[in-house]
């Protein structure tokens, strides 16, 4: 909210959470009016999250510019992200582009997904003189030796997950590009402001499948483009990230807690509780807390997900 406070006043402001966390995100935002913080019944990925905003967002304004973004990234240089997202909404109140914001890869990240863009002019890009180029693919996070192949190539860029539309032009690719969760979507839309409006929603997410709105509309839509960003952007989505944005000594360690170290480089430990020792180790995330303990190499914290997995598989959900 503080970050984007320039781009309008808080009634303009949407917020799509669940119904465990509506009541804290309510208390820590009370200049959003309550009815804008919007509660899906069970999450379904952020195709069906996306459609219910823009069907709240075009009621109150039906040619409104819709800027989607998840609450969780880290912006070093908020100007410049600004600004970036000024020209994005420019150019999508213009036309009906559905825009996503790509950020310049550092390294060879293999926990993010990828953007290829076609940097060429002709008639299938209007915008590129403004540094907005059509989107040629997309591809899903890759391993290392495919991450490398990125970099080096030049002409792809790490998805934010971040967007820019008219709120009237994704609800129309979503009707396009995922025919029956339109349906669903049309359902509800009557129902908003009035008392059947949850057990309406209730109903229609019973039904709908979670996709994303990448695979769902992004990848299929000939109406795609990329405006690139570079104003220090994290996904603090796992421990190697956590590791990349913390402090660190002099042989490239990140601790905390009561840790005895000897022979550590780059690495990171996290004890808050309990004393750790870690001898003649390189490059490891060493996570301890009451209940589980992590050690993986630096590089490998995406794969928690599958030990997450496993978890869900063999119902040990109390250690999730």
């Amino acid at each position: 909210m503080k970050r984007i406070h320039p781009l309008g006043p808080p009634q303009s402001v949407f917020v799509v959470t669940n119904r465990v966390q509506r009541a804290a995100v309510i208390k820590q935002l009370p200049q959003v009016p309550e009815e804008n913080i919007l509660e899906e019944p069970v999450g379904r990925n952020t195709a069906p999250c996306i459609g219910l905003a823009a069907m709240h967002v075009r009621r109150r304004v039906p040619d409104a510019v819709m800027v989607v973004l998840p609450a969780d990234h880290i912006i070093a240089r908020e100007e410049d992200f600004l600004q970036v997202l000024s020209v994005a909404i420019d150019i999508a109140g213009q036309s009906r582009s559905l825009l996503t914001l790509g950020i310049h890869p550092t390294r060879p990240e293999t926990g993010y997904g990828y953007i290829q863009f076609d940097s060429e002019a002709g008639e299938r890009n209007p915008h590129l003189e403004r540094g907005v180029m059509r989107v040629r693919t997309f591809a899903e996070k890759p391993n290392i030796p495919t991450a490398e192949r990125f970099l080096s190539s030049g002409d792809f860029l790490w998805n934010s997950g971040m967007f820019v539309w008219r709120a009237d032009a994704i609800l129309d690719q979503i009707h396009a590009c995922l025919p029956d969760l339109s349906e669903e979507l049309l359902k509800v839309e009557p129902a908003i402001g009035t008392p059947q409006y949850q057990s309406t929603l209730e109903k229609a997410y019973g039904i709908i499948r979670g996709i994303s709105i990448d695979y769902g509309v992004m990848e299929k839509s000939e109406q795609v483009f990329v405006i690139r960003g570079d104003f220090g952007w994290t996904d603090v989505g796992s421990w190697d990230e956590v590791y990349y944005q913390s402090g660190k000594d002099p042989h490239g360690n990140s601790i905390t807690g009561r840790v005895i170290q000897r022979d550590l480089n780059n690495s990171l430990v996290f004890s808050p509780d309990r004393m750790v020792a870690v001898i003649g180790v390189d490059d490891l995330i060493v996570v301890d807390t009451p209940d589980a303990l992590l050690i993986c190499r630096r590089g490998r914290s995406q794969d928690v997900k599958e030990i997450a997995d496993y978890l869900r598989r063999k119902q040990m959900d109390q250690y999730l």
